[in-house]
């Protein structure tokens, strides 16, 4: 029950902590497009495959807990009826 708690008070804190930033998207829109109007797509290819692993990468660390619970849970299990 206090590991519980304590994931709540880590939440709420780190929820209530929060930065402001300003975004750049005008900014790298216009330099993309001028690169990509130039013929030059190297810069359009990193930041969408920068775009891609920022869209990845929660669900990867996700899955990866949801994994190691569910085989906790399963020899938990397993290790109480045997």
């Amino acid at each position: 029950m206090k590991a519980v708690a304590r994931v709540v008070l880590v939440g709420i804190i780190l929820i209530a902590i929060q930065v402001n930033v300003q975004a750049q998207c005008a900014m790298c829109r216009t330099t993309l497009e001028n690169n990509v109007s130039n013929g030059d797509i190297g810069i359009a290819a990193g930041i969408n495959f920068g775009i891609l692993y920022l869209f990845a990468a929660p669900y990867l660390i996700i899955a990866i807990i949801a994994f190691f619970w569910y085989r906790t849970s399963k020899n938990a299990n397993h290790n109480e009826y045997a």
